[in-house]
This record gives structure tokens, C-alpha cells and sequence, in this order.
């Protein structure tokens, strides 16, 4: 029998590589894992959760002006970015020791460094060699910047968790949530925003009527999108930038984000040279157990490239672990995920969109509602929100939410459940509703 140093050795310690390193340590296994930048990955470090703290920090000037209407008295705010920034590090590095400390409790070995793969058992981290039975790739994904002449004066998300000053003027270039949700941030932290898509609407894959819908309130707001454009070039002009569009249009900036999109993290790895199949986009190719064309070798999370989210990698994680140790196979289910944009006003939807429904079946009614949320009535500000229900006419059967407004993605968590469940309409309608709420407009919602 073959001697090994570890019976599995994890590269990439993000969400996805984290959870399957602890549950399989759990369950016995010698596991190894190594990270050469942070523990934690994107989301913890770059991704969900710094964004989500600096969403809540936007939300405070609408918060601060719709106070006056409930007869508060508020001296002029003002913000400190770096107060936010610093705040934001500490609880980040709250975060990462935990990640660290959960690990070794597991009994799991934290490697700090980069690993390549140098054949079908070995790993090297800088120069030391480690062999593993198995091998999983959870390197997750990487921002993507197209070259165009100007090129090295922009910043991706990654960067922006780090700004040492807040810009006065931003053009952001994007139309996925990335886009929309730091346009959001922004914008409500007092940055002039410019959103420039090349597209015709933003959020590509998302209902039209939410991607109407978004647009319609971002601009209300005071974010200035710019539509079925891109930048031509950019170039320094003393303390700012300038930038050139391809319909023409010139603009004076302090920052420039691209947020054009993320690629799977899988180059430098070794990975071609032991002649792991990779796609056009590079993402690593994997069977429904996530193992690649080399059988002792496995990926999950976004470096697959499937659905890149952090509970996904998740999932992915704890099923390849069940698989392998556990010999208990639950594989993950793709249908019906939930999921949210935290945009101003924030978006969540699960299931199908109309037009995909309506590719499915031929029978689809569709329930829709646009309000003005309560709290809009003393605070003065022209808040919308939209709720909608797709449903097949013949069973009965939501197969459809989608929600634009405040609270979404809380509000669309629960009614994910009753999705995945097979809710019918009539379900929903013989549920009484919680009064006062924005989301009791789910169980009355009308046929249009």
C-alpha cells in the first residue's frame, strides 16, 4: 500500500476549500491545506463580507434623511472613510482567526504559501514537496480586466477594500452585480457614480422586469448609468484621470473600476503540465463529482466556473467530503438556488426567470406588484419596490420569486424554502400574511 503524507491536501483556502478541509478532518482524514494569500478566500477577505459591511455604511445617508420625517433632528453628518476602512480590517482579521483557529482545532495543517501541482500525488508549496491520496483545487476566481490603452491606471474590486482616500468621481464599467453594488456603495458614501455597461441593460441573466426595474430606481437615486458604451481609453491628467468613451464622451475621474467580470483562478498552478482538462475559460472541468480528467484530483467553487457562489462552493464541498469519507453521496441540487445583488435597493430572486418559464411550459401566469414601501410615506423619498411570482397555470406550482427593494434578500431566503418545497399559489394566498410588512404583498400578489 502506498504511504502518503496526507490522505488529502487542499489548495486554495476559501470558503469551499475551508469547509471540505474541516469536515474531512472531522471524519479522520490526514488533511493538509494551503493558502498563499489569506485564509478565508475572496469572500471573506475581497468579496461578500467587507462588501456587505460597506453596504451598510451607504445605507446611513438615505437612513440619516429619512429621519427628519419621523421628527428627528440631525446635525449635518459627515463620513470618515478610514475610520470605515480601519473598522472593516479589524473585523476581517476577526474572521481570518477564526477560519485559522477552526482548522488546527480540526486538526487540519495550515501551509502558508503557493502550491503547484507537480504530478497526480505531489503538491510543492515554495520548495517542499508534500504527498497526498487526493488533491482539491478550490482556488476560486480572479477579476478580469480587458486590455484596452490605459489599462495599468485602473482598479478591480479586489482593490477597492483598500482605497486609502475615497474618490470624489468614479466611472465604474460593468453591468453585473459587482457593478451595481459598488455603484450603490458609493454613490451613498457622497461619490459623484458613473456606471458605463456596453449592454443594454444591466444584470445579464436576471428577470427583465428587475433588470428594468434596478436601472430605473439607480437612476432615481442619483447614479448616472450610461448604456451601450465602453471606454476607449484612458489616460493620466495630473491628480485624475481622463477618459475616453467610444461613443465619444469625455470625463475628468479620480478612479476608475473595472468590474467586467471574474475568471477561474486555475493558471500557476501546474494544472496543464499534469494535464488537468481546462475550458475556453479556464475553468477546471470536473464530472458530477467533481473530479477532473486525472482521477486523483478534484475541484469545486468558481475555479469550475458552475455557479459562483459562496454557499455553492459550500455545498459543493461538504458533498465531495460525503462522497470520498463518508461513503453518504447527497449530491448538491441546482435548481432553485437563491440569490441576491446587494444593489440600493437590494435584489434577491430564486427560481425561474419569466422568459426561462416560459421556455419550460407553455402555460405561465405571472403575479406583480409595484409599491411604495411604508416607511416611504414620512421619510419623503421616492423608494419603490417590486414583487413578482411566476407561476405554472396548470399544477398551481411558484416556480418564480423575484424582489427588488429594501430587505430582499432576507425576505427571499424564506420564500426560497417554499419554492424548493413545490409551494403552489394557492398555498401562498391561504397563508395570512404578518401586518404591517412588505412581505406579506407575497401571499396577496395579483394576476397581471
Amino acid at each position: 500500500m502506498t504511504h502518503y503524507d496526507y490522505d488529502l491536501f487542499v489548495i486554495g483556502a476559501g470558503s469551499g476549500g475551508v469547509r471540505a478541509a474541516n469536515m474531512a478532518a472531522g471524519l479522520g482524514v490526514n488533511v493538509a491545506i494551503a493558502e498563499q494569500r489569506h485564509i478565508g478566500g475572496t469572500c471573506v477577505n475581497v468579496g461578500c463580507v467587507p462588501k456587505k459591511l460597506l453596504v451598510y455604511a451607504a445605507q446611513f445617508q438615505e437612513q440619516f434623511q429619512a429621519a427628519e420625517g419621523f421628527g428627528w433632528t440631525l446635525e449635518p453628518p459627515s463620513f470618515d472613510w478610514t475610520s470605515l476602512i480601519v473598522s472593516k480590517n479589524q473585523e476581517i482579521k476577526r474572521l481570518q482567526a477564526i477560519y485559522r483557529s477552526r482548522l488546527q482545532q480540526s486538526g487540519v495543517r495550515v501551509i502558508t504559501g503557493r502550491a503547484k501541482v507537480l504530478d497526480a500525488h505531489t503538491v510543492a508549496v515554495d520548495t517542499v514537496q508534500y504527498t497526498a491520496e487526493r488533491i482539491v483545487v478550490a482556488t476560486g476566481g480572479w477579476p478580469s480586466v480587458p486590455n484596452i490603452p490605459g489599462k495599468q491606471h485602473v482598479v478591480t474590486s479586489d482593490d477597492m477594500f483598500f482605497l486609502e482616500q475615497l474618490p470624489k468621481r468614479i466611472i465604474i464599467v460593468g453591468g453585473g452585480y459587482i457593478a451595481v453594488e459598488f455603484a450603490g456603495i458609493l454613490h451613498g458614501l457622497g461619490v459623484d457614480t458613473t456606471l458605463c455597461h456596453r449592454g443594454d441593460k444591466l444584470l445579464r441573466g436576471f428577470d427583465e422586469d428587475v433588470r428594468d426595474f434596478l436601472a430605473v430606481n439607480m437612476a432615481r437615486k442619483g447614479i448616472s448609468i450610461l448604456f451601450n458604451t465602453d471606454i476607449e481609453a484612458i489616460e493620466r491628467a495630473d491628480d485624475a484621470f481622463a477618459v475616453r468613451l467610444f461613443d465619444g464622451t469625455k470625463m475628468t475621474v479620480d478612479l476608475v473600476l473595472y468590474a467586467t467580470g471574474r475568471t477561474p483562478n486555475s493558471t500557476g498552478f501546474g494544472l496543464e503540465a499534469v494535464g488537468i482538462e481546462l475550458d475556453g475559460d479556464g475553468a477546471i472541468k470536473v464530472n458530477d463529482d467533481y473530479q477532473t480528467n486525472v482521477p486523483s484530483i478534484y475541484a469545486l467553487g468558481d475555479v469550475t466556473n458552475r455557479v459562483n457562489l459562496t454557499p455553492v462552493a459550500i455545498a459543493e464541498s461538504m458533498a465531495l467530503v460525503n462522497n470520498l469519507y463518508a461513503k453518504q453521496p447527497r449530491p448538491v441540487d441546482y435548481d432553485n438556488i437563491p440569490t441576491a445583488v446587494f444593489s440600493q435597493p437590494n435584489i434577491a430572486s430564486v427560481g425561474l426567470t419569466e422568459a426561462q418559464a416560459r421556455e419550460q411550459y407553455p402555460d405561465i401566469d405571472i403575479y406583480q406588484t409595484r409599491f411604495t414601501p411604508m416607511k416611504s410615506a414620512l421619510s419623503g423619498q421616492d423608494e419603490k419596490t417590486l414583487m413578482k411570482m411566476i407561476v405554472v397555470r396548470s399544477t398551481d406550482r411558484v416556480v418564480g420569486l423575484h424582489m427588488v427593494g429594501p430587505d430582499a434578500p432576507e425576505i427571499i431566503q424564506g420564500m426560497a424554502v417554499a419554492v424548493r418545497a413545490g409551494a403552489t399559489k394557492a398555498l401562498f394566498d391561504s397563508t395570512i400574511g404578518i401586518h404591517p410588512t412588505a412581505a406579506e404583498e407575497f401571499v396577496s400578489l395579483p394576476l397581471i
